[in-house]
């Protein structure tokens, strides 16, 4: 198992956090997504690596932007 941290700007509520965990749980080898709102950090657990940029397209798919990775 494989966690990767990410920093998301742009989210300010609840709904922009479930639109993240979406689009992010999508990605093909995504097992689990967590988002914190409040430090914008979202945690991606997967079976093993996953592509950082198809990560970055699922954020940015949700109206938000990685800017950190």
């Amino acid at each position: 198992m494989t966690a990767t941290t990410y920093t998301v700007t742009g989210m300010t509520c609840g709904h922009c956090v479930s639109s993240v965990k979406e689009e992010v749980g999508e990605v093909a080898g995504v097992t689990g997504v967590e988002v914190d709102l409040a430090t914008g950090l979202v945690t991606v657990d997967s079976e093993g690596p996953v592509d950082a940029a198809a990560i970055a397209a699922a954020v940015e798919e949700a109206g938000y932007e990685v800017v950190d990775r």
